[in-house]
């Protein structure tokens, strides 16, 4: 991997663009994971070939899966469930992806043979012990004993036992992982799902034919997964990621006589807090050409220059925008009064403290800040211009990286951003997007 920074002189100028963007990474890492346990061949187009993604290939096939990409097109050879060919000590590396991880050790959980897993530095800090709970209980191991970061070596069981468990965090890792190992577990599993998280992975299941349900009470939903029942290869066709249509969002809005239409965007109710958030600032964005597309919503956004005024920020928002907040707060930064955003715990458990370091590269670049545990006001400035140097360490976040980007842009100056390389686990061609509207910066190696 080339180590590289970027360094930005010169805001953007005003811009009219029809792009996509790339393929949405959460429905990209679950076609591989679910079309693996699937009878047949599954197809799809679209797929993401970020390093994350390419890591969730590279572990299946070392799990005896057959992928083949042929005509910018993925083939998943499936055997149906328990399928997976293990060796003894079978080392995998997820690099920088909490979702491979968390999900992969799900389907691992029928398969009492030891396999370690171990990912990049960022990865190995990040927190397991809520997918190593519930996955106890379905009878898996993990040693060393009471560790909660990888690397870890886990153990699948004997015979697996079917589950019922809370999930109060909203976090669709540890709701997917428990899904994927009760795939593999006679009987039914159930989970309370307290604090709705994306629904990828019950989306596609569901458009491969398994009948999963799902009961919405007052108080959480009810999802039922009946154990050992094959479903059959699907196909899928990928839609953009709104995670990455974020940061030419973010820009088009605070920049000048400027407008964007982003096309085939995924407009999953879970993932649209982002515009939702937008709108109630006043933001001027339009959604058209709606439909859904192998059981995902679909469509194409319209952004236009706007002046955006800040918010007290519903916290029922927070878990459908929780990977576009580090440049939702740059739109808070540009934005008339205060904002407040409340809930964000979960903000400082990705892949750098995404809260705390956003904080400080605020205060940096002179927007006032108060950050009370998982709070932030931020005092916004629409006049904000840089006239100084400025230095942005994003401790390798991929998010933090573009959201810098987006400052660099907006509001000027002179920005180095560091160890931009990251950028590539989730949004490869981002920098070759950005230049079709028309930013200029400079990258930089490392010697």
């Amino acid at each position: 991997m080339k180590i590289y920074s970027i360094v930005i002189k010169k805001k953007i100028k005003s811009f009219k663009k029809s792009l996509y963007v790339d393929g949405d990474k959460s429905i990209s890492h679950r076609f591989f994971l679910l079309a693996s346990q699937a009878f047949g061949i599954s197809k799809a187009n679209g797929i993401l070939e970020s390093e994350d993604v390419l890591h969730t290939i590279n572990a299946l096939k070392k799990l005896g899966v057959k992928i083949v990409k042929k005509n910018n097109k993925y083939f998943v050879y499936g055997n149906g469930l328990g399928s997976f060919h293990v060796k003894k000590n079978l080392k995998v590396n997820c690099g920088n992806s909490a979702t491979l991880v968390r999900l992969l050790i799900g389907l691992l959980a029928p398969y009492p043979n030891k396999f370690k897993l171990f990912g990049d530095y960022s990865l190995n800090k990040r927190p397991m012990t809520r997918i190593i709970n519930p996955l106890k209980k379905f009878g898996m191991e993990f040693f060393p004993k009471n560790q909660t970061t990888l690397p870890l070596t886990v153990q699948g069981a004997e015979i697996t036992i079917p589950i019922e468990y809370d999930e109060k965090i909203g976090s669709a890792q540890v709701k997917s992982s428990i899904i994927l190992a009760s795939l593999n577990t006679p009987g039914i599993t159930k989970i309370r799902e307290f604090k709705k998280s994306r629904d990828h992975t019950e989306n596609m299941l569901k458009h491969a034919g398994l009948n999963l349900k799902i009961k919405k009470n007052k108080k959480y939903n009810l999802i039922s997964i009946k154990g050992l029942t094959d479903f059959r290869a699907f196909n899928l066709s990928v839609p953009g990621d709104i995670s990455s249509a974020a940061f030419i969002i973010a820009i088009t809005l605070l920049n000048k006589k400027s407008k964007i239409k982003i096309k085939n965007v995924s407009l999953n109710n879970t993932r649209i807090g982002f515009i939702k958030i937008l709108k109630k600032m006043n933001a001027k964005i339009k959604i058209i050409n709606q439909k859904k597309i192998s059981g995902e919503k679909t469509g194409d956004i319209i952004v236009a220059s706007s002046k955006l005024k800040n918010i007290n920020c519903p916290k029922y928002l927070v878990p459908s925008t929780i990977d576009e907040f580090p440049v939702l707060l740059v739109l808070a930064a540009g934005s008339i009064g205060i904002a407040t955003f409340s809930g964000l715990t979960e903000l400082n458990k990705k892949e750098s403290p995404r809260l705390n370091l956003m904080n400080k590269i605020l205060n940096q670049i002179g927007i006032k800040t108060v950050l009370k545990k998982d709070t932030i006001k931020i005092y916004g400035n629409p006049n904000l211009s840089l006239n100084k140097s400025h230095y942005i360490n994003t401790m390798f976040d991929h998010r933090i990286a573009m959201s810098a980007f987006c400052i660099g842009q907006i509001f000027g100056g002179e920005i180095t951003i560091s160890d931009c390389h990251s950028i590539s686990t989730s949004f490869p061609n981002f920098l070759k997007i950005m230049k079709k509207i028309g930013a200029k910066y400079e990258t930089k190696k490392k010697n």
